[in-house]
């Protein structure tokens, strides 16, 4: 991989993995559509990683409290808000484990083309503008309940089929649930942590499998250019969606679809 490619989809990996417009559907899109080579399980796990680490550092401060809070709550057996909040996080992260492992072949021999993308580029983004338009957006992240906790979960093993997005279907489900778009977007965020460190160690698995030569350029370009653009895009995420709301990215979505589908017809 030349280094032209590689800074690209790094940026690629780190900007799109925590907006709601699909990290998939945005790697697979330069090798459809421009004729890239694939970027193999060695880079893949890279940029993985490189989002991991820009998300756990984003959020180290709520990490350790609600780590604390959860170890407190365990030997007095009893639950605080933040404890409470960690449970159900678990929660949400659960469904994503069975689905991954069952549906891991489907996802990476059937749906990853042009006209699955393009279905699922437009019809979340509906669902996410209608989402915005009718929930309710006044619960905080800290009242994330078990039942909204797994239907939050349910909805991200749809993240598994490329152009869904992970964290614009997880968003999706918590504004319907009645979180506001702070809220909904945080608990997204650290959903994503077991999701993402998940999917590297599957990955990691097939690459210590495989034997394949790594490009130790090609990989330090992809840690550092997903991590840094992920975290200045979580930054500038929180930041401005309360006032943006997600029409914006609807938006793009319908726009981005409506290309791919001129593009197959």
């Amino acid at each position: 991989m030349d280094v032209f490619h590689a800074i690209a989809l790094a940026l690629i990996q780190g900007i799109t993995e925590f907006l709601p417009i699909s990290s998939s559907a945005h790697l697979i899109l330069p090798f459809e559509l421009l004729g890239w080579p694939d970027q193999g399980l060695a880079f893949d796990v890279a940029v993985h990683l490189g989002s991991l680490i820009a998300v756990l550092w984003y959020f180290r401060a709520d990490l350790i409290r609600l780590t604390g809070a959860t170890l407190t709550g365990l030997w007095k057996r009893e639950l605080n808000a933040d404890a409470g909040f960690a449970l159900n996080l678990l929660i949400a992260s659960l469904p994503i484990i069975p689905a991954g492992f069952l549906l891991k072949d489907l996802v990476e021999t059937e749906l990853r083309s042009i006209e699955v993308i393009a279905m699922t580029t437009i019809v979340f983004g509906l669902a996410l503008l209608a989402a915005d338009r009718f929930g309710n957006r006044h619960r905080t992240s800290t009242e994330l309940t078990p039942a909204h906790a797994l239907a939050i979960g349910l909805a991200q093993c749809l993240a598994l089929i490329p152009g869904t997005s992970r964290s614009g279907i997880t968003m999706t489900m918590a504004l319907l649930s009645g979180y506001s778009r702070e809220a909904s977007a945080r608990i997204s965020f650290l959903l994503s942590i077991p999701a993402i460190a998940g999917a590297s160690t599957l990955a990691l698995l097939d690459l210590v499998a495989a034997e394949d030569a790594v490009d130790w350029t090609a990989l330090g370009i992809g840690l550092v250019g997903a991590g840094v653009s992920a975290y200045l895009c979580i930054t500038l995420f929180l930041e401005f969606i309360t006032r943006l709301g997600f029409l914006p990215f609807v938006i793009y979505r319908l726009l981005l679809g409506l290309v791919l589908i001129t593009l197959i017809i």
